[in-house]
């Protein structure tokens, strides 16, 4: 059995607009999805709603949503909110 999986690069200076529209669009056709956080340095309130919600949504269609290269100051934030369990996290 083949799995579907999806790679997003996520820019920095649209990490919200990423996260809402590119990742649960293809998120609607993929069994994985990979979201490339290499570029990001932060995470406001806003981009963290839009990962709880992205969240949700993997767990409504049982899809794996993985973090690449998360720096460790946004794995931190992550952490504080509770949301590293809701995802894996790639080096």
């Amino acid at each position: 059995m083949t799995t579907n999986s999806v790679w997003v690069k996520v820019d920095p200076e649209r990490v919200i607009q990423v996260l809402k529209n590119d990742a649960v669009e293809k998120l609607a056709g993929a069994e994985d999805i990979v979201l490339d956080f290499s570029s990001v340095l932060r995470i406001d309130a806003s981009a963290v709603d839009a990962l709880e919600e992205l969240a949700r949504l993997a767990g409504e269609r049982s899809a794996n949503v993985a973090l690449l290269s998360v720096n460790l100051d946004v794995y931190k934030v992550l952490k504080l909110v509770k949301l590293t369990q809701r995802f894996s996290f790639l080096p």
